[in-house]
């Protein structure tokens, strides 16, 4: 159906109805802050200064008396949550024509949002407890329509309370305190109510599910992602499930039994998703017959419909179990039955909804009871006895008192003490509590000694035993076994549990501990006759992750996947991306040997295609043999592998047979311990080191550190540093760790340094494994494999497509785990007959790697290194080197593919092709070359760089031992501050060294011919000159360009004045001292302050003499700019002369993060650098 109505009122609606909650709270004295005393005289009460009908007293004491349980906040939501149920459920029914009286509440008689149709017609109304002469009093006063309208929609509630006690709650109580005032209003949450969501989308029970998902979703929003407390797990697990889904498991388990115990029925037809089986051996037939016999000999000589069973543990708003109804009303029919009795059978006999939401409860009952009220007018006659609860604590500390009162019934202590404890945090375990055998044998013997008590004569013996006789009923519907279990249970991982739930969690699903879904599947079973279906919808996670292998083992062994619609990513609406990736299936409670299930395979479909393709049959697989999945290591669900693949596996040794694939360290805290290469004095950093006692003899503090980065195979992202001086004593420190300590987190610490294979952990575009030549410690983020055998080759067959293929079956996630890597099959028959020269990617890729600044084994910008003889020739080129490049790794790439294929076998299952995107060599731009030679150049003016060496020339600290002899050919500049300023203020500017730069590479006479170039690839316009461009360029665009390349911990740092851009100047961050702020002030910015005046003068000047009143505006308007950036520049000054005066040291240890901060506002992006605002 159609959301897009209800996705954009529910949200708003919950911020409506608490505040008109809240509102109606304070008008009687009650806010989150305080509670206002109430005196009784007579028949008023006294609140404040206001003056209320003494009838307001007790409903507002039990307001309070709730508040004070719970809290304020709780129960304003939970009662403005409530008010949204009934009012969204009368409208659901007004729609359908369900009310008895068949008059609308909520709208006009003609459907809009005017005066409600049982207002002008109130005379009319029948309603159990509205006093007829009242209405007629109230309605002939002709002003009291608001009084009126209270008292008909309060009574039509009271009605529905016959109907449906959970939803519509008794008279006077504290939710009807606060139902708003001023109800016919045009502002009324009524009227926005009707006129916010169309009367067509309210043809469909559906809706309420809708209604509900989207209510909550902004709470959803402000908890997910933290420990849930327990009252907000509802807002954080609960998710509306597409009906197609629904449908799908509904009718593979409900529709399935039926199937196989009436085998000429004809419903199969009738059922859209219903999946036809496999074929199966006689061997299996005879299996299932004797399974269905058992069931069938329950009810006696055939399946009795009366007698099915389903059960939803985690209801929701009953979506499932509404189309449960409908699949069980279609076997019904077809057995005969009378389509009236139907709608009452199914609802007491058939189906039974858990939750730990009453809200949800509330709105599931309400779904059930429209479905069955549409196929029999007269249900609510004698509304039938749902099945529906939702899960209330107990409270054990009241044991005693309990046992006290009903001494003389002769229930024992030591029961009502289980009954007691197994539902303590019944609101958060909710379903997942399993009641004892043993105990479970009890409860009808204690339900009918409190049924008996609860009719007893002594109103205490009366009230323990009605509190307790809930706790009995939710202990017997979580102890019953049913037909089928069908559910889309709750999502959550152990970092959202609370502590209770993460132990009760420890301690009875160690398997499944990992995920409530996980906990629901393995409850579902304890739920599941032998021939019954466990149906859910779940994360596909445990299907192949290494954390749920004892669960998936004991799945495969223990129970049958009868059919699995593996969804992957985008199957829920309003869910985008990868990280969610669902399954649904069907599982029988018994295993039955050598059965095939029926799978299909959707996850690379989209969303509106993932239905059409399971009803059209598509992607089916039914060849494979349930058991054969534990032939493969960790028993994955790869249903779609051929027997190739599967021989692969068990022909083979793992990965781990024959290498050490490791994490590594966890710092702790990286903002201590981590930096990019380019932060710190390159005279501290370790490069090369091959083992500890190397590292720890170098006195370096900084050494290169793998964290895995993005996608890129063969070499490169070679990035980070971390502190391992002295033997990374620091980070003991920190973790409070010997030195001599090895595990968690210095985990692997004798494989520091070594040669070996990398690869990121996370990665949405594929596996990808990069050569390590030592010299590294690496993290859990850039795991390291190091190999017993040929390093190269090995690193040949994790970088070819096999790889993918193989990871595609033990966990096909975005993470790739060392525990899912060191189950890759080796061949190594195969590994022995393939020969290829395989240092050869590893080599273009390294040159690739190196060929920009990032790297620190860059030695020349790629243009300049081509030795052409002007800047066009030299990029056109390093172009063509560059495709070359591309186009040989592509070649080798597929080269590589194929040998490994073939060695495999897998000729018929994969082609050699790799995708150009796949190719991760960075591709020629013009436009970011010239960024990029642009950003070379001032590396050279700063003397990181020269033209006389190649390498990094200056990264050390303070600007201590430069050595202005290393740069003959184009100088460095002096102080290492180069300004960038729109007007040709400076003779160093850096517009003018960049002439300077084109000249020194490629001489005089090309100047002008590189400088046009250079400007057409930076964007040029059709007004400017090339140093214009260029000018404009360094001016607005370099600096963020700047903060890009180096992810925003920059090497040159940006001076700037303000948004005038009056003065900007980069300094070196490895040349930068503490006269460098005065340098700047005295060698640019006071100058810059009297060559202003003087431009000043000079505009005045021009503008007295001028008769052209066009020249004399636009002198005024360049007077008025550059009016606005002497007063920025005087006030930067100022500033600089404060923070000049200061002599600010740096220690580049401390990082850029930490050293950016100490400018204040004197420095460009200090809030995206630092975080903050500075100081």
């Amino acid at each position: 159906m159609n959301t897009s109505h209800i996705k954009k009122y529910a949200p708003q609606a919950r911020n409506d109805f608490i505040a008109a909650m809240r509102k109606q709270a304070a008008k009687y004295g009650i806010t989150a802050d305080s509670i206002l005393p109430a005196e009784q005289k007579g028949d008023l009460l006294l609140i404040g200064d206001q003056v209320f009908p003494l009838s307001v007293m007790k409903p507002r004491e039990k307001l309070i008396k709730r508040i004070q349980t719970s809290s304020f906040e709780q129960t304003i939501d939970y009662i403005a949550y409530s008010w949204f149920n009934r009012l969204c459920a009368i409208r659901y029914m007004e729609c359908k024509g369900l009310l008895d009286h068949g008059r609308r509440v909520l709208s006009s008689a003609d459907g809009s949002a005017g005066l409600p149709q049982i207002l002008e017609e109130c005379l009319d109304i029948d309603l159990p407890g509205l006093d007829a002469s009242r209405v007629a009093e109230l309605k002939l006063d002709g002003n009291k329509d608001e009084e009126l309208y209270r008292e008909l929609l309060l009574a039509q509630c009271h009605a529905l309370n016959q109907v449906m006690p959970l939803l519509f709650e008794q008279v006077s109580d504290e939710s009807e305190l606060l139902l708003p005032d001023n109800l016919t209003k045009t502002d009324s949450l009524i009227r926005d109510l009707v006129s916010s969501i169309p009367e067509e989308d309210w043809s469909d029970v559906q809706i309420i599910g809708w209604l509900y998902q989207f209510y909550i979703s902004e709470k959803k929003d402000q908890v997910i992602g933290k420990v849930v407390k327990s009252e907000d797990i509802p807002a954080a697990t609960q998710l509306f499930t597409p009906n197609w889904i629904v449908k799908y498991l509904v009718q593979n388990s409900v529709g399935r039994l039926w199937l196989m115990a009436q085998p000429d029925s004809t419903l199969a037809s009738e059922w859209e998703y219903y999946i036809q089986p496999a074929e199966q051996t006689d061997e299996v037939n005879a299996q299932l017959k004797q399974l269905i016999d058992v069931r069938i000999s329950e009810d006696g000589d055939t399946l009795n419909p009366e007698s099915i069973t389903v059960l939803d543990p985690a209801c929701g708003s009953g979506h499932i179990l509404v189309e449960a109804y409908d699949c069980l009303k279609a076997i019904y029919l077809e057995r005969g039955y009378r389509s009236r009795d139907i709608p009452r059978l199914i609802l007491e006999n058939n189906l039974y909804g858990i939750d730990i939401d009453t809200r949800a409860a509330q709105l599931a009952s309400f779904a059930l009871l429209m479905k069955a009220r549409e196929d029999d007018r007269r249900l609510f006659s004698n509304p039938p006895k749902l099945n529906i609860i939702a899960l209330q604590d107990s409270q054990p500390e009241r044991l005693d008192a309990f046992s006290q009162d009903l001494v003389s019934t002769g229930i024992a202590q030591t029961d009502l003490k289980e009954l007691l404890d197994l539902f303590e945090h019944a609101s958060t375990f909710g379903s997942l509590i399993q009641i004892p055998q043993a105990f479970s044998r009890k409860l009808p013997d204690l339900e009918t000694k409190l049924n008996t008590a609860s009719e007893s004569g002594d109103i205490f013996v009366q009230q323990s035993a009605q509190e307790l006789l809930p706790l009995v009923q939710q202990a017997k519907l979580l102890a019953k076994q049913y037909d089928a279990v069908i559910a889309n249970p709750p999502y959550m991982g152990g970092k959202g549990m609370n502590p209770a739930l993460k132990d009760f969690a420890k301690k009875k699903f160690p398997d499944s501990k990992s995920d409530l879904f996980a906990m629901f599947i393995e409850r579902g079973f304890e739920w599941c006759k032998d021939s019954g279906f466990n149906s859910m919808v779940t994360m596909q996670s445990w299907m192949f992750l290494s954390s749920y292998e004892a669960m998936r083992e004991k799945l495969l062994k223990d129970r049958t996947i009868q059919t699995m619609a593996h969804l992957g990513a985008r199957a829920f609406p309003e869910i985008s991306g990868e990280v969610v990736q669902a399954t649904a299936f069907v599982m029988q409670g018994k295993h039955l040997n050598g059965f095939k299930p029926v799978f299909f395979r959707l996850v690379d479909t989209e969303q509106n295609q993932k239905e059409n393709e399971l009803k059209a049959g598509l992607n089916r697989f039914d060849s494979t043999i349930q058991d054969d999945f534990k032939k493969i290591p960790g028993s994955p669900i790869a249903y779609w592998l051929t027997e190739t693949d599967r021989k692969v596996f068990t022909e083979s040794v793992e990965l781990k047979d024959i290498s050490s694939i490791k994490q590594g360290l966890a710092t702790c805290n990286n903002n201590l311990f981590l930096r990019a290469w380019q932060e710190v004095s390159i005279l501290k950093v370790g490069f090369g080191n091959t083992d500890l006692e190397q590292a720890y003899c170098s006195a370096k503090k900084w050494f290169p550190y793998n964290k895995g980065g993005g996608f890129r195979k063969w070499y490169g992202n070679n990035e980070f540093l971390v502190n391992w001086e002295d033997n990374g004593l620091a980070i003991h420190d920190y973790s409070n760790l010997p030195l001599d300590y090895s595990g968690a987190p210095v985990r692997a610490k004798n494989f520091y340094f070594r040669e070996g294979i990398t690869y990121g952990l996370i990665s949405s575009y594929g596996f990808s494994a990069r050569r390590v030549y030592g010299g590294f410690i690496f993290d859990v983020g850039g795991s390291m494999i190091f190999p017993r055998l040929d390093i190269t080759k090995l690193q040949a067959f994790l970088c070819s497509k096999l790889v993918e293929r193989f990871l595609q079956v033990l966990n096909p996630t975005l993470n790739y785990q060392v525990g899912d890597i060191q189950k890759l099959p080796i061949l190594e028959k195969a590994f022995e007959s393939v020969n290829s020269n395989f240092q050869k990617p590893i080599d273009i890729a390294k040159i690739d790697w190196d060929s920009y600044e990032t790297s620190w084994d860059f030695t020349q910008n790629p243009i300049i290194r081509t030795g052409q003889p002007n800047l066009e020739q030299a990029f056109n080129t390093w172009q063509q080197q560059n495709a070359d490049a591309v186009a040989e790794m592509k070649r080798l790439e597929e080269e590589n593919n194929k040998l490994f294929i073939d060695a495999y076998g897998l000729q018929d299952e994969l082609t050699p092709d790799v995708p150009d995107e796949q190719i991760t060599l960075t591709r020629a731009d013009r436009e970011k070359d010239s960024q990029r030679l642009v950003s070379y150049a001032l590396g050279c003016m700063m003397g990181r760089y020269s033209l006389d060496e190649p390498g990094l020339i200056y990264a050390h600290a303070g600007n201590q031992d430069f050595d202005a002899s290393r740069y003959q050919t184009f100088p460095a500049d002096a102080d290492g501050i180069i300004p960038l300023t729109e007007m040709h203020w400076f003779e160093d500017d850096a517009t003018h060294r960049i002439q300077e730069f084109l000249t020194a590479v490629w001489g005089k006479d090309t100047l002008d011919a590189n400088m046009q170039w250079l400007a057409e690839s930076l964007d040029k316009k059709a007004s400017e000159t090339a140093e214009d461009t260029i000018r404009r360029y360094l001016a607005s665009k370099f600096y963020k360009d700047h903060m890009q390349t180096y992810k925003k911990r920059p090497i040159y740092w940006l001076f700037s004045s303000g948004k005038q851009g009056a003065f900007q100047a980069l300094v070196y961050l490895h040349r930068y001292n503490e006269s460098t702020l005065a340098r700047m002030r005295t060698e640019y910015v006071m100058p810059l302050i009297s060559k202003m005046a003087a431009y000043a003068n000079s505009l005045e000047t021009a503008k007295e003499s001028s008769d052209s009143a066009a020249e004399i505006k636009r002198i005024e308007k360049k007077l008025q700019d550059l009016h606005k950036q002497q007063a920025e520049l005087s006030s930067f000054e100022e500033k600089l002369r404060h923070y000049a005066d200061q002599r600010i040291t740096l220690d580049l240890d401390d990082g850029v993060k930490v050293n950016y901060g100490k400018f204040g506002d004197l420095l460009a992006e200090v809030k995206a650098i630092t975080g903050g605002s500075g100081e």
